[in-house]
């Protein structure tokens, strides 16, 4: 989808919401209820947009950037999230069951200092050597040490 191509999106009513190029403006975009289940949207930037609802479910948005992002309610079960910006990213309530939010190819690693994950599903989502910091809001059973993530500022 990235690149030279016109993108055209539809929400779940099947309504265009948005059509266009994701490589020019995507930041602070509205995509309430977006359908983007199973698209490749690798390295898309998404910082400030409104994906409440947003169907991503095995979406690969390896090194997508999600910087303060509302995903409220989204969903990301079975996404590629490996080596992604989630920083100050708003994921209450959200479903990453099986999400991939470990290291990236290159060893780096997705970011969710100040993320809000409550309320999410996480069961079988994989965090190794993801980041978080004192900021980030996890679920009061969630245990970041035990699922092999750094803290880190």
């Amino acid at each position: 989808m990235p690149g030279d191509k016109v993108t055209r999106i539809k929400n779940k009513k099947g309504e265009l919401i948005y059509e266009g190029n994701l490589n020019l403006n995507t930041e602070d975009l509205d995509l309430r209820e977006a359908e983007l289940e199973g698209v490749i949207l690798q390295g898309v930037h998404f910082d400030g947009a409104n994906l409440t609802s947003a169907n991503l479910r095995g979406a690969d948005l390896y090194w997508g950037n999600f910087y303060c992002a509302n995903l409220t309610g989204a969903n990301l079960e079975g996404a590629q999230l490996q080596g992604a910006n989630l920083k100050e990213a708003n994921l209450t309530n959200a479903n990453l069951r099986k999400a991939n939010l470990g290291r990236d190819n290159v060893g780096g690693s997705t970011q969710l200092q100040a993320a809000i994950l409550e309320g999410a599903l996480l069961e079988g989502a994989n965090f190794e050597g993801a980041e978080y910091n004192d900021k980030t809001v996890f679920p009061r059973w969630f245990d970041p040490a035990k699922l092999k993530m750094s803290k880190r500022e």
